[in-house]
């Protein structure tokens, strides 16, 4: 396998729900923001398969996506989307914070 599969399964949630948001409420931030922080998520899946101590970018952009839907969740109290991507964010935090402190 040449990336880490639960990371980069993921990457491609978080840039399918930009292009969801996207195509179903006509959303450019929401394409621009998916596309990217999925694509920086896939390239650190790449990275953690060449060195599995280099979690680094795919822990960053996914603690930079808890807070910010995290955040978006309490403010709406609507579990789609915000609620959703903050939860899937926070549970790769725990996962990739485990990988770097035992590896």
């Amino acid at each position: 396998m040449p990336v880490d599969v639960l990371t980069a399964l993921y990457a491609a949630t978080i840039a399918a729900g930009g292009i969801i948001g996207y195509v179903k409420a006509g959303s450019t931030p929401s394409l621009a923001m998916g596309v990217a922080c999925g694509t920086l998520v896939m390239f650190g899946a790449y990275q953690m398969k060449q060195d599995p101590k280099n979690v680094t970018l795919a822990l960053v952009t996914s603690a930079v996506l808890t807070g910010v839907m995290g955040y978006r969740f309490a403010n709406s109290g609507k579990f789609m989307p915000a609620g959703l991507v903050g939860t899937l964010s926070l549970l790769m935090v725990l996962r990739l914070g485990y990988k770097a402190v035992t590896n």
